[in-house]
């Protein structure tokens, strides 16, 4: 089985760097905000400008991408799956992967830098081409048989065409459907996966 696996998210917990770093962004820069319903595009999540949510992206983008954690039993699990005989695509579209200039050379060599750090095994890397691609082009091309995903809009579009596991945060609760299957953990994933083998 081919499997496609998110980064943000999914290998870490990108709801509660948010939470965090976000509360922080805003009282050092006296922005007022207001936490309502949680939404994958920070801006909405804390009713600020969009210009004040890429400015958030812009401050703290390389502090995340080096030093958050990878959840818990992520590479672990990864592993098994690849003893077991399934191919891991690591399929991103991490804000700044796309641009083909110093700063998205810089993010993509971070992002290798972490998989390897944290020895969470791959057969592929994927960048996402540009922001205006979709994954599904990537899943297409790539033969993918599972996608692992947070982003609701990934999750909607990518159910279309082919099964995918949806990891668990508030701003995804609304992704319902016949191809969509909600876990809360790497074991959780691990067990689903084996189930549809």
């Amino acid at each position: 089985m081919r499997i496609g696996i998110d980064i943000d998210g999914v290998l870490t917990d990108i709801e509660r760097f948010v939470a965090d770093y976000m509360t922080k962004y805003c009282i050092e820069n006296n922005i007022e905000y207001k936490i309502g319903e949680s939404s994958y595009n920070v801006h909405e999540t804390f009713n600020i400008s969009k210009e004040q949510g890429n400015n958030f992206w812009d401050t703290y983008i390389e502090d995340y991408a080096k030093n958050e954690k990878v959840r818990t039993f992520a590479p672990e699990v990864i592993e098994k799956l690849k003893q077991e005989g399934n191919e891991i695509y690591i399929i991103t579209a991490r804000w700044g992967t796309s641009k083909d200039d110093e700063k998205g050379n810089k993010m993509r060599e971070t992002v290798i830098k972490w998989l390897c750090e944290y020895k969470i095994p791959y057969d592929k890397l994927i960048f996402v081409k540009s922001s205006n691609e979709r994954k599904s082009d990537e899943i297409i091309e790539n033969k993918i048989d599972i996608m692992i995903e947070d982003n609701p809009n990934n999750i909607n579009e990518l159910s279309k065409i082919i099964p995918v596991i949806c990891y668990d945060a508030e701003y995804n609760r609304h992704c319902k459907g016949e191809k969509i299957i909600r876990c809360y953990s790497w074991y959780d994933i691990y067990r689903t996966i084996r189930n549809l083998k």
